[in-house]
């Protein structure tokens, strides 16, 4: 949308766009409407961006991956589907790729990487991440399931709520208490396996969006999970959560902006095409204006947006500074959504119009990942710290 401002990508990341919008066109977009009937995309969507080599980009190439050392082409992949306008798609591919896989990757055991990695990349094993629980929210050292040891396995029990990728997920990376007495330190993560007894899932939640999202509830019962499917050491886990959030949170607010940029040019031939009073309403002032005021606002946001890929790329985005992308570009894509709305008029409260879908999907985007209210408390920390 604004190419001439963008010097972050060369040849070799625009060629792999190019592969990643002739996809989306092809395996994406068409079944989208169908995906949202179902309440999720399917499996074969899965395995085709395997075959593909669009799952995991940094995955070694000893488990079947690229091994791409370079951020800027995950942010090709988030933001290509997100200016597709397919929220649902947008979000879950990238949390199994750029939110789940990393955990793994980073603090897997040699067992556990050799056993789920190569299904990661190839799209046979879908993957969740598994921190909200119904009485705990963003509060994560409020969690309740635990994780108890019993020498050669642990024995966890508990729930877990509003789990992206849950109804089809093969494998989720869980938080929970290995010793509740400490606090955060005593929170550990271990993978569990959907094949796992006492592994069961809840039926795909009635969102008011993300229609093509599976999010449903997890529950485990006397879940047996071997000793390898502990992440990194015992009592680090919200260490390792705090650690891998920033990306989560900058992987949000890649998309967030994608979509609204997506729902902004779906305004603009809207506005083009309708007419009022005799005329095209993109003649009126009050539409000019709308239209400027949102477009500087996503140009705006893209600029920072690329710096910050760039400066996560170095390894230099902190936690406060994810938490701000986050929180600004949800808050932008949220209003940039709501504004397309109204200049559609009474059409854009219709389904059948791309906008009123973005409208609904966009609102949740301030609530997950870390609600935007404690996006601002991180930001303060370190305000003040400084």
């Amino acid at each position: 949308m604004y190419s001439v401002f963008r010097t972050i990508f060369n040849e070799e990341h625009e060629m792999f766009r190019q592969s990643i919008k002739d996809f989306i066109a092809k395996e994406i977009t068409p079944y989208n409407a169908e995906w949202e009937k179902n309440k999720m995309v399917s499996r074969e969507s899965w395995k085709k961006l395997g075959e593909n080599g669009f799952l995991c980009l940094q995955a070694p190439e000893e488990f079947g991956g690229m091994g791409l050392d370079d951020f800027r082409y995950n942010a090709i992949f988030v933001e290509e589907l997100g200016l597709s306008g397919c929220s649902g798609p947008a979000i879950g591919y990238p949390l199994h790729s750029d939110i789940v896989f990393p955990y793994v990757l980073h603090y897997g055991t040699a067992e556990a990487k050799k056993k789920y990695i190569p299904g990661m990349v190839s799209g046979d094993l879908i993957s969740a991440v598994a921190m909200t629980e119904p009485g705990a929210g963003s509060d994560l050292q409020a969690i309740r399931t635990t994780a108890e040891d019993k020498g050669d396995h642990y024995l966890i029990n508990g729930s877990k709520t509003f789990i992206t990728n849950g109804y089809l997920c093969d494998l989720v990376v869980i938080a929970a208490k290995t010793d509740p007495k400490l606090g955060a330190k005593g929170i550990s993560l271990f993978i569990v396996d959907s094949k796992m007894e006492g592994f069961s899932k809840g039926v795909p939640f009635e969102k008011v969006g993300l229609h093509a999202q599976d999010t449903c509830e997890l529950f485990f019962e006397d879940v047996k999970v071997p000793k390898e499917n502990l992440l990194g050491k015992e009592g680090a886990g919200f260490t390792y959560l705090m650690t891998e959030l920033a990306q989560e949170r900058l992987i949000v607010g890649l998309a967030a902006l994608a979509l609204g940029e997506s729902a902004f040019l779906s305004t603009i031939d809207y506005v083009k095409q309708r007419k009022a009073f005799g005329k095209s309403i993109s003649e009126f002032q009050n539409t000019r204006f709308k239209l400027a005021e949102m477009g500087a606002k996503l140009e705006q946001g893209r600029i920072y947006a690329d710096q910050l890929v760039m400066m996560h790329n170095a390894k230099k985005v902190d936690s406060a500074m994810a938490s701000s992308a986050k929180y600004l570009l949800t808050e932008l894509q949220c209003e940039v959504s709501d504004e397309c709305v109204q200049l559609h008029g009474g059409y854009g409260y219709m389904w059948e119009y791309p906008v009123a879908r973005a409208f609904a999907d966009a609102r949740v985007q301030r609530i997950y990942a870390g609600t935007n209210e404690i996006m601002k408390e991180l930001i303060t920390r370190k305000l003040l710290k400084d």
